[in-house]
């Protein structure tokens, strides 16, 4: 729970500080040593620390990437043949301030540059507090798409990250699911959202957050799809992913399920993700059968830390199968 605690600068600091004490006794070591092939190896391990710090802080978090992907159904309505969606996840708004900011108003010019048919956001909108949230709400109320954008909430967004007492971490999750819904977003808390095409319509569905663990298990299934149709296409918005295979898959026939929460681990060195110790999907689309889930890799975090793990948003063609 300490790291998560912690203001983001914070982190890059103490990251800053535990380098340049390495740095101090690596020096100090090799005064003693004569051998040259342990100092080169030892500055070739220093260079690269550094490297990897100074570009993940400065120039990683910057870069910014849009992927694209299809997802084919036969249970999909034909007049959806082509829907567009643009799924980002995990804005963690408390990262996003002194320089950084600007990079905020690049993530919503280049959700509005995709013209969607719909947004979605999977979870994690702030870091601590609500004041985050509504910080933000004029630069984030451009977001627009033909179907609005529709959200869940993540295990952060119900302040138990904050230093506040029981009354106020209550009062503040109301703060920033108001805020959400004053932005225009259809906010789903084990719910659904309907959307038409003549005769024929689709379905958002959203559940609360899922998660294993010290996270939040809130999420119900059965609530948020009550009185639906197994014949429905529905596309889930879960924040946490590790729910795909314990509930979504077993309880459900949710074809597409929209998840966040893992950042991709946010450091990646030779196509091996810190992510890849932890969850069993932490980055992309994943397939069951005809099922499958995207799991976007976030546009922010707590650190505001990226390498080899760019910020993502994704944009998902739907296609009739």
């Amino acid at each position: 729970m300490l790291m998560i605690l912690l203001a983001p600068d914070t982190y890059l600091w103490l990251m800053a500080a535990l380098l340049a004490v390495v740095t101090l006794l690596a020096w100090l070591l090799l005064r003693r040593k004569r051998k040259r092939w342990l100092r080169l190896l030892v500055l070739a391990f220093l260079l690269s620390a550094w490297y990897i710090f100074l570009y993940g802080t400065f120039v990683g978090v910057d870069q910014l990437e849009v992927r694209h992907e299809e997802f084919c159904s036969k249970d999909l309505p034909a007049n959806f043949d082509g829907y567009r969606i643009v799924h980002f996840s995990d804005a963690h708004l408390g990262s996003f301030s002194g320089w950084r900011q600007p990079m905020l108003s690049r993530i919503v010019d280049s959700i509005n540059a995709q013209h969607a048919d719909l947004i979605v956001f999977t979870g994690d909108l702030q870091n601590k507090y609500p004041e985050e949230v509504e910080d933000n709400q004029k630069l984030l109320s451009k977001l627009k798409a033909k179907d609005g954008i529709c959200s869940v909430l993540g295990n952060h967004d119900y302040s138990n990250y904050s230093d506040r007492d029981d009354f106020d971490k209550t009062r503040d999750i109301g703060r920033t699911m108001s805020a959400e819904l004053d932005m225009g977003w259809y906010l789903l808390t084990n719910g659904y959202h309907r959307i038409r095409r003549d005769t024929t319509n689709i379905i958002i569905a959203g559940m609360e957050n899922d998660g294993e663990g010290r996270f939040p298990q809130l999420g119900n299934i059965s609530w948020a799809l009550r009185g639906l149709s197994r014949q429905s296409f529905v596309i889930m918005l879960e924040h946490d992913p590790t729910s795909w295979h314990r509930k979504i898959l077993p309880h459900s026939h949710c074809q597409l399920t929209l998840s966040g929460h893992t950042h991709g681990g946010q450091f990646s060195l030779f196509g091996l993700s810190a992510a890849l110790f932890r969850y069993r999907e932490y980055g992309g689309m994943y397939y069951a059968g005809e099922r499958a889930m995207n799991v976007s890799t976030g546009v922010g975090g707590v650190v505001p830390f990226r390498f080899g793990v760019s910020p993502e948003i994704v944009v998902i063609t739907l296609k009739k199968k």
